[in-house]
């Protein structure tokens, strides 16, 4: 495929925030961002704040979710048992500081943490004393971050067993690592990430429910990854965080919590899962790539489904889908039919980049990545493919009444084409013609702002194969995709198309398409 002007002027956009979440997107951050490599990942903290760094041309990068806030509870009462997900805020942190911590005792467990040391917390206290910020406000946060680790110090020492505590500390060592000046050398932000991981494995084996901890220390793995570049101890960081995303889901899937809540975490860590493996897929041998590809592009996908308008996952799987074209076109991957080849999978990460810039316009990342695809798309319009309908106004027909026939899809709607509107589509986005439309020459016609719901169906009145029902405020419009995978392109594409009709972003995704 040739390349645009544009692609040298992609940056390798990163954000990272802080706090109890992604830190894993490559650079750990509040929702997702890019990533630097070849379709790699970088996990970013707040997409708001772009700072920005050159990444090598012709590349598109990643982006990261949100991080978990640091830090942010006070070793004590505060969190119970059964409440190991909490999420804590720097001002909950700050207010509860002004306590005295002996006025109240700790309800955890009395059993020695394992492996656990005076000389270790030692250890800790002297990474935490020696580190200073690199600006007044990044020392005046030092110390903050330095009492509340002799506050959870404390509460170790008067109960080994105080889980809570000890996942408040590695939130610390994290935070501080993050506190390092680039230019420092002692203490080192790796040492300092390796303390936060040793604690969190501590509070995990008190509190094997504990959620957050894994996910924070995926993150931290995963910044211990990102120093070590694309090395074999850089591999099996990656693992090691993808392994503790994985256990972050499940737990987080499997907790008694509010659905904001379930919402929030465990859609960022499927993101940050998914950009984890993105970063493995590009040290482990060719052989095992395009399955941690593969298994990559459904974390991300899984993560949109839940939220429509995570425009990090959507953009994070835009770039998955971009390397992995780059990648069949280098390899010649694309051998048989039943393969997808570089030119849709080129098209499929469009839709997706298309999507995100279009809910989120201001980020530079998306529009410098926009710049580079959007001439993959089938422009005027987001998609064209084929579905198989009923004739119109028939929606309960004998199956062999059913045609496959092209449909088009845009910023106002899904149709179904005419014989005539189909000489106008160029041939390389036909690959067959004939029983198009019914004979009368209507056409299935689907408005966005009609929409209600967009799902997969499993009526068996329908002819076989992979169903779509788009059920409308007109009733429900059921279609047949040509294959479950194709099935899934159109399900992502017609809900991003009404979640940006939603979210007033029309007007956006209109003039990306429409010039």
């Amino acid at each position: 495929m040739s390349t645009s002007p544009e692609e040298s002027d992609l940056q390798n956009d990163t954000a990272h925030e802080p706090g109890l979440e992604p830190k894993l997107e490559l650079e750990a951050g509040a929702e997702a961002e890019p990533a630097p490599e070849e379709s790699a990942i970088t996990a970013g903290e707040d997409l708001e704040s772009e700072e920005t760094e050159t990444s090598p041309p012709f590349e598109i990068q990643s982006v990261e979710s949100d991080r978990p806030p640091a830090a942010e509870e006070p070793a004590g009462p505060q969190l119970q048992k059964d409440e190991g997900s909490r999420t804590f805020t720097m001002r909950e942190l700050l207010n509860e500081l002004k306590t005295d911590p002996n006025e109240t005792n700790s309800p955890y467990s009395q059993q020695s943490t394992p492996q656990h040391t005076a000389e270790q917390d030692i250890a800790a206290m002297e990474l935490i004393d020696s580190v200073t910020g690199v600006d007044e406000e990044g020392r005046s946060r030092q110390r903050i971050l330095t009492y509340a680790a002799r506050r959870y110090a404390s509460s170790i020492a008067r109960n080994p067993g105080d889980y809570d505590a000890l996942y408040n500390w590695a939130l610390v060592l994290q935070e501080s690592a993050d506190n390092v000046s680039p230019d420092s050398t002692s203490p080192s932000k790796d040492a300092l990430l390796e303390e936060a991981c040793k604690k969190y494995d501590e509070a995990t084996c008190l509190c094997p429910t504990l959620h957050d901890a894994f996910y924070n220390w995926a993150i931290a793995i995963s910044d211990r990854a990102k120093m070590r570049g694309r090395t074999k101890e850089a591999e099996e960081f990656w693992k090691q965080a993808t392994k503790n995303y994985e256990k972050a889901v499940q737990l987080n899937w499997n907790s008694p919590q509010s659905d904001r809540v379930l919402d929030v975490n465990y859609v960022q860590a499927l993101n940050n899962w998914g950009l984890a493996l993105q970063e493995l897929s590009a040290i482990v041998p060719a052989r095992e790539k395009q399955t941690i590809v593969r298994t990559a592009i459904s974390k991300f996908r899984a993560a949109i489904q839940l939220q429509f308008d995570f425009h990090r996952a959507i953009y994070n799987l835009g770039t998955v889908l971009y390397g992995l074209a780059e990648d069949t076109l280098r390899t010649g991957g694309f051998a048989s039919a039943k393969d997808v080849s570089p030119n849709e999978l080129y098209s499929q990460s469009a839709i997706y980049i298309a999507a995100a810039h279009s809910l989120k316009p201001s980020y530079s990342v998306y529009s410098s990545a926009l710049r580079l695809v959007r001439s993959m798309l089938p422009l005027p319009y987001l998609k064209v493919g084929y579905l198989t309908g009923p004739p119109v106004g028939t929606p309960i027909a004998p199956h062999s009444d059913w045609k496959r026939s092209q449909f088009i899809l845009n910023h106002e709607g899904l149709q179904q084409l005419s014989t005539d509107e189909q000489k106008h589509i160029p041939q390389s986005l036909s690959n067959r013609l004939g029983d198009m439309v019914n004979s009368d020459g209507r056409v299935i016609k689907v408005n966005i702002p009609d929409i209600v719901s967009v799902s997969t169906s499993a009526d068996l009145t329908l002819p076989p194969g992979p169903a779509l029902c788009i059920d409308t405020i007109h009733g429900p419009v059921f279609l047949i995709a040509d294959s479950w995978e194709s099935l899934d392109g159109w399900l992502d594409a017609i809900r991003l198309v009404y979640t940006i009709y939603a979210r007033g972003k029309s007007d956006v995704l209109a003039g990306i398409i429409t010039g």
